[in-house]
């Protein structure tokens, strides 16, 4: 599965790492395509080989990129080796592994992924489209997750799938999180389960679904209505907006079990049984819908719960971040901006006990505890490259 396709064609090219990189006649934007981030989930290597293969470069406009990601993973279909290199991507690790001449095993396909992901975009022409596929443990229907930056909801929402916002504020290091730090437009695509075919085919019609929003074929030379409505039906014609509120994190060697059967976007209640864990019951802390439930061996998170977000709050913080209304986070006590280009924020635990987190989310940051005194808010609005995407129809 992880072997490059063939092709005599000029206008494409392929390595164990890149799939296809497909170069168009026409001037258009560059789009990457991501998949074997994790080593178990193969059907958005399969759906890119699938349907990259059948693109005709004569209808592409710019430049596609279909990347695998653990080579190392896959071979041996695990989630990873010796470290998830979907936790690894934070700019401090990242400088830490540039320096050390021997690496692990994860720190070497990080480490080649990165150079290849710089090269990329400075070589490569804007409006520059990220895109993670990836599938779950349990059953799901087919969803979005992105960092909530205005520039990721709009091109996102043109999908007739649930999109999950602000699940990097319970995750370290996920590769999207860093693409979304440096400006560019990046959703993660959740197909289906591991090993259903039906995974396959939902993330065959999303990646046909993004070239188009993107512009990056010519839209009759793909099935736009069929895909759509495929995606529709997948997800049971739920395209909301939803928030994650809570995250079961599995401690180092507990003995999680989730219950079995539950299903991601589950209805559930507060109190009710999820998992067990050293005999004891794990039950929902919140009402709302279930999320990634884990049903694998490998992995750190038992379980999320999300809510769905009122298109009021959606628009109220479109409205607000517009405005640049953070900038009166500064007129508070224990409150001062961290750097000069002001993308992030110090702040005192004393004062941020007043604040709602709900607060913080409406104007686009997301916080983490940096130590006992202080919480960091990292803006997803002031680094968005909002201006590279105006141009662009779905904008």
């Amino acid at each position: 599965m992880t072997q490059a396709i063939n092709t005599e064609s000029k206008a494409r090219t392929s390595t164990s790492r890149i799939i296809t990189k497909i170069k168009g006649k026409e001037k258009g934007p560059t789009i990457v395509f991501f998949s074997g981030i994790h080593g178990n989930e193969k059907a958005g290597v399969t759906a890119l080989q699938e349907t990259l293969n059948e693109i005709n470069e004569e209808n592409v406009k710019g430049t596609i990129y279909g990347l695998v990601g653990n080579l190392s993973a896959l071979k041996h279909n695990k989630r990873f080796i010796e470290k998830d290199l979907n936790r690894l991507w934070t700019r401090s690790y990242l400088y830490f592994v540039s320096k050390r001449d021997t690496l692990t095993v994860e720190q070497k396909e990080l480490k080649q992924l990165s150079i290849l992901l710089k090269e990329i975009i400075a070589t490569e022409k804007a409006p520059l489209y990220f895109i993670d596929l990836h599938t779950t443990s349990g059953k799901t229907l087919p969803f979005i997750t992105i960092n909530d930056a205005l520039i990721n909801r709009k091109f996102s929402k043109q999908f007739p799938v649930p999109i999950v916002l602000g699940i990097e504020e319970y995750l370290q290091g996920p590769l999207l999180s860093y693409i979304n730090e440096l400006g560019y437009v990046s959703l993660g695509f959740e197909s289906g389960q591991h090993d259903d075919i039906e995974a396959v085919k939902n993330a065959k019609a999303f990646i046909k679904l993004a070239l188009v929003f993107s512009n990056s074929v010519v839209k009759e030379s793909v099935s736009e209505l069929d895909c759509f409505n495929e995606l529709k039906k997948a997800s049971n014609e739920i395209s909301d907006f939803f928030e994650v509120i809570y995250l079961h994190k599995i401690k180092p060697n507990e003995p999680f079990k989730m219950i079995d059967g539950f299903e991601s976007f589950q209805k559930i209640k507060k109190g009710t049984l999820l998992a067990k864990s050293n005999n004891e019951t794990i039950k929902a802390k919140h009402n709302g819908k279930l999320f990634m439930p884990l049903y694998q061996d490998i992995g750190e998170e038992g379980f999320f719960i999300i809510r769905r977000i009122s298109p009021f709050v959606l628009k109220l913080s479109k409205i607000l971040r517009n405005l640049k209304a953070d900038s009166l986070f500064v007129l508070l006590p224990g409150v001062s901006w961290q750097d000069r280009n002001k993308q992030t924020l110090e702040v005192d635990l004393k004062t941020a006990k007043f604040l709602a987190k709900e607060i913080f989310h409406l104007l686009g940051y997301r916080s983490q505890q940096v130590d006992d005194k202080h919480l960091k808010l990292f803006s997803r609005e002031r680094v968005a490259k909002a201006k590279m995407y105006k141009n662009e129809k779905w904008y």
